[in-house]
């Protein structure tokens, strides 16, 4: 049973945008290739997402404006083990002045009913309709707001693991 869903973004999350120097994990960007477009990524953060992705209590799912195109073209570029995780899609959202990766959220929530849930998003520091939903859940769902530039820390990381 899934007592945890994991929502993950890609943008600013595995892939900072314009990363330079080295990682936050100690070593230096990799680059490769996601059939569209190159992306930069720290493959330690590949490894503990993988890592924590053979949890039987934890459902991962993309929450991403790449969409399909995550499991379809990023995974196998930097060998994440994401291929099978669900996608929410952006179809039918946004009509109104909600974020659509709010609404899509809150919707998976309601159909899925896990105890808690973690959302990692770069935007997320920006959207104050999320972080008052968030107030509302209370301790059922943590919020992590990755530097755009540096993708999701080891820091970041550790919250999440903690959190579980």
């Amino acid at each position: 049973m899934t007592n945890v869903s994991l929502y993950l973004d890609v943008d600013g999350v595995i892939c900072p945008f314009g990363a330079t120097g080295s990682t936050d994990w100690g070593s230096a960007w990799r680059s490769s290739d996601a059939g569209l477009l190159e992306v930069s990524y720290a493959a330690e953060l590949v490894t503990a997402l993988n890592d924590l992705s053979g949890r039987p209590d934890l459902r991962f799912v993309w929450l991403t404006s790449w969409e399909g195109m995550a499991p379809e073209f990023l995974c196998p570029a930097i060998g994440l083990d994401g291929r099978r995780w669900p996608v929410l899609a952006s179809d039918g959202f946004g009509g109104s002045n909600s974020w659509w990766k709010l609404q899509a959220i809150q919707q998976d929530l309601e159909t899925i009913a896990p105890d808690r849930a973690v959302w990692i998003d770069d935007q997320l520091d920006f959207e104050r309709e999320a972080h008052a939903w968030a107030e509302y859940l209370g301790a059922r769902l943590l919020l992590i707001s990755p530097h755009p530039r540096r993708g999701l820390s080891r820091a970041e990381l550790e919250s999440v693991r903690a959190f579980l």
